[in-house]
């Protein structure tokens, strides 16, 4: 077997395939596009989903691919073992609908044995089957393999939920006695080892499984599929006769670089394996634009780094080291991944500033695990205190053993893990299945006649029913756009004879036809019928669509050219943009991108649209729509100011967006910020956001005048001055501005309420005299009406003051409300007082002996009370 590197690997198996009339498919992002199912993409077949599901038909049914993939369920088992990666690379190869095991078979064989490409020894593979996938064994047969080499097993079957499945077929080489004296029952039996590796899976998707039905009883799909997966790394590992995969080419860049760091020699140190694996994962997830946070995947990504940054702790590294081996990471993937050196200072720059605000961290953590230790007597860290320490500080375990020990401490470790596992199970309740697919839509998937998109150029048509279904209709010349690319789709109506159909919606089929969903369908194929786009609708959506284009360069522009598109929608109502960033944005900077915007509309640029090929488009400048996927052809978007490729409909000049307005920005988690928009008369859909605001300064301005009012009848001076702003919202300084006068009212609101009671307290206080000339024998009765409650007791303390050796007793009457304060410093009991009073007026309450508060409900019986009072007292 000859020496291949890494990229001559990767490079051969996309040529073997390019030579079976596959396309090429460039590697999707790690960031998952419209995918909520997956945190990162983790398999060579998840970008590819849609094709299986048969919600879209690819261009060529034959598809291969290197892909980059993430995972990190467990990331522990980094560097304890040969294989495992948090990131890495999946060769997969596909056919939608295309060829199957008969051609897939004989063609593994040949790319795995032919001395043209990895030239492997056939007597050193294996091959695993499905129990009862008969067609499988004998395929292999059928090629030379030995039935000693064709293993049946019961894991060889690739199911997820419902949806497409079926059996698949594992190829395992043997590595030989010097990596175990084992023998193909560890194949059988699905036991880990470092003999028996498996460098390929094949799976032959070809039933629907349903829920209720054994395996045997699944119906065939219409369209069968193949889908495999090689990992890159082991399959280099065998190649190059290295011992594990950090003994590869592109690991040992990196370890080299680390050896000059650290002046240690690499010689299988695991704090070395996980520096490189984690240092690669950062760098390409950076590069895809996520970016370090405390949730989500940025927290992920937060994670590894900490964890690199204690491995090289431990190598005797006590500052910022992992931004220096960048180069590295670059060096030995950069040939394929050009676009990492174009990267090269942001990613730099991330890296290095989470180092550095990790290392504050990691003091902060010392402090604390050294107040716990100070203050702890039992001698042991709780399983909690040490999670806590990992999970809010990043304090690794081993720091805090270690730091425990050299105290004379012991740390619960099995408290620890079982916080661990919390964490875990948490974080997987919150996610769905991996690579869950959709059902087929037979029906959808057997509909192959074409229509023809006019709404360009066009928002009437008249045309014929090619083919209706259940759903809605497919129209041989339609005007209206289907939601793609962010942009929804068209309103409007379908017009037979006297009848009129209201389009819900318009969706792409797998073959890229469009189809109108329908209320209520009854039309039939061939029936002339005429076609009519909401015209209305459709500009105020362009105008909001320019819009978001305007907005993506200015961000680029004023934030910096590494904000990329994460996502978008687009219709006549508003437009959100989401993008990566390291953190949210401020006033003044959303006032620069707006202004920045609106000089762009006012400048009324020509808009350009054309259709170019990929390359012409790259020449130009054309910056790729987030997840999107392009033909040979694409459409070009030229505002001059941005360059765009974009399937959506636009001005053609910037003038006729006439204004634009930002109407918010939130974040989205994992380093993802959304700004929400309007253009043009959909400015006017920013106030129904802002009713709430309007609604509760009403409910101020209401306290206010209460406040106000009840200050007047009882002569209190209050003066109180404040102008609402009734100014329509048109731009994101009035949603400012409406912000700062809603805070500036709650301000004035709290403000003059305590203004208020202070003036009532010290009124109320003013008048002790009068009602002291009411005691008797230092006992004292009153009846007071509309006393602030707050008042009441200072009003008790008070007069206690001058009644020595005496008893208050107070009943404030306030609308159909009663209460009751006794104060004692003799004989009598205030709360058995206070009690009395309550029960006479319907209500309860009571307290002790030297002070007491109760409440009435019925103010016709408060005399009586009284009276009570003044008999228990004498």
């Amino acid at each position: 077997m000859k020496y291949l590197t890494t990229d001559q690997v990767r490079n051969m198996w996309l040529k073997f395939f390019e030579e079976k009339d596959h396309n090429i498919e460039e590697s999707a992002s790690l960031i998952p596009n419209n995918d909520p199912s997956l945190l990162w993409i983790n398999a060579g077949v998840a970008p590819l989903k849609k094709y299986f599901e048969g919600s879209i038909i690819p261009k060529n049914p034959r598809i291969v691919n290197a892909q980059k993939c993430l995972r990190t369920n467990d990331i522990d088992n980094v560097g304890m073992t040969a294989r495992h990666q948090t990131f890495f690379e999946m060769l997969g190869n596909f056919s939608i609908g295309d060829y199957f095991r008969d051609e897939i078979i004989p063609w593994a064989l040949e790319l795995l044995t032919d001395d043209k490409w990895f030239g492997m020894n056939k007597d050193k593979l294996y091959f695993t089957v499905y129990p009862n996938d008969n067609e499988t064994f004998e395929a292999w047969k059928k090629i030379g393999i030995d039935e000693s080499h064709i293993i049946r097993t019961e894991y060889n079957f690739w199911e997820i939920g419902e949806g497409p499945c079926g059996p698949c077929t594992e190829i395992f080489y043997d590595r030989g006695k010097e990596y175990g004296d084992i023998d193909i029952s560890y194949i059988r039996d699905d036991i880990e080892n470092d003999r028996y590796i498996e460098i390929w899976n094949i799976v032959f998707s070809q039933f629907n499984s349903k829920p209720g039905l054994s395996r045997n009883q699944y119906p065939e799909l219409p369209s069968k599929n193949i889908d495999t997966g090689m990992g890159l790394e082991r399959t280099t590992c065998i190649i190059q006769d290295a011992e594990t995969n950090f003994e590869t080419d592109t690991f040992l860049t990196i370890m080299k670089n680390i050896e000059k760091l650290t002046n240690i020699q690499y010689t299988g140190q695991m704090s070395f394996k996980v520096i490189a694996d984690h240092l690669r994962t950062v760098v390409f997830a950076v590069s895809d634009g996520a970016v370090l946070s405390n949730e989500g995947r940025g927290y992920v990504l937060r994670r590894l780094l900490r964890r690199a940054v204690k491995h090289g702790k431990a190598l005797g590294i006590e500052k910022p080291f992992l931004y220096n081996l960048i180069d590295s990471v670059i060096s030995s993937m950069g040939n394929y991944y050009t676009y990492l050196s174009d990267n090269k200072n942001l990613i730099v720059k991330i890296i290095r500033l989470e180092e550095e605000k990790f290392f504050e961290t990691l003091s902060q953590g010392e402090k604390i695990l050294e107040e716990i230790i100070n203050t702890n007597d039992s001698k042991e860290l709780s399983g909690k205190q040490a999670f806590t320490l990992y999970d809010t500080y990043g304090f690794p375990l081993e720091l805090t053993v270690e730091m425990a020990l050299e105290n004379g401490f012991t740390v619960d470790e099995d408290g620890f893990r079982l916080e661990m596992k919390k964490q875990k199970e948490r974080a997987r309740s919150a996610r769905k299945n991996s690579i869950s697919m959709k059902n087929q839509n037979e029906s959808f998937l057997e509909f192959k006649e074409q229509d023809n998109f006019t709404g360009y150029t066009s928002l009437k048509e008249d045309t014929v029913i090619l083919k209706s279904f259940p759903e809605g209709v497919v129209l041989q010349n339609t005007p209206f756009y289907a939601e793609s690319g962010g942009q929804v789709a068209d309103k409007g109506i379908i017009i037979f004879g006297e009848e009129k159909y209201r389009v819900i919606d318009v969706n792409k089929l797998p073959n890229g036809q469009f189809i109108h969903l329908l209320e209520n369908n009854n039309l039939l194929d061939g029936e002339k019928v005429t076609a009519v786009v909401d015209e209305d609708n459709r500009n105020l959506t362009m105008y909001n669509h320019s819009a978001t284009h305007l907005l993506f360069a200015a961000l680029r522009e004023i934030i910096g050219e590494h904000v990329s598109q994460q996502g978008s929608n687009v219709s006549s109502e508003a437009m959100r943009f989401d993008f990566n960033n390291y953190n949210n944005l401020d006033d003044e900077t959303l006032l620069k991108i707006e202004k920045l915007v609106n000089d762009k509309i006012k400048d009324k640029i020509p808009v350009v649209v054309s259709e170019q090929t990929v390359e012409a488009a790259k020449t130009m400048g054309a910056i790729a729509e987030f997840g999107e996927k392009y033909g040979d052809k694409v459409r070009v978007v030229n505002m001059d100011y941005t360059i765009d490729l974009c399937g959506g409909t636009h001005v053609t000049n910037t003038g006729f967006i006439d204004k634009f307005a930002i109407a918010s920005i939130e974040s989205k988690g994992s380093g993802i910020y959304r700004i929400s928009g309007h253009a043009n008369k959909a400015i006017e859909n920013i106030r129904k956001q802002f009713v709430g605001f309007h609604n509760e300064m009403d409910k101020l301005m209401k306290k206010i005048t209460k406040i106000l009012d009840e200050s007047r009848q009882r002569g209190i001076p209050l003066s109180f001055e404040f102008t609402r702003n009734k100014k329509i919202i048109g731009s994101y300084q009035d949603i400012i501005n409406i912000r700062q006068e809603f805070a500036h009212l709650t301000n004035m609101a709290r403000d003059l309420d305590k203004e208020y009671k202070e003036l009532l307290r010290v009124k109320t206080l003013e008048n002790l005299d009068e009602m002291l000339v009411q005691a008797i024998d230092n006992k004292l009765v009153l009846k007071l009406e509309n006393i602030d409650k707050n008042s009441l007791k200072p009003l008790a303390d008070r007069l206690m003051d001058k009644l020595p050796n005496g008893f208050v007793f107070i009943a404030n009457i306030v609308g159909e409300k009663i209460t009751f304060i006794a104060k004692s410093n003799c004989s009598l009991h205030a709360g058995d007082i206070v009690k009395q009073a309550a029960i006479i007026t319907g209500g309860n309450g009571g307290g002790r002996p030297d002070m007491a508060q109760a409440g009435g409900r019925d103010t016709s019986k408060i005399n009586q009370a009284l009276e009570k009072i003044k008999e228990l007292i004498r």
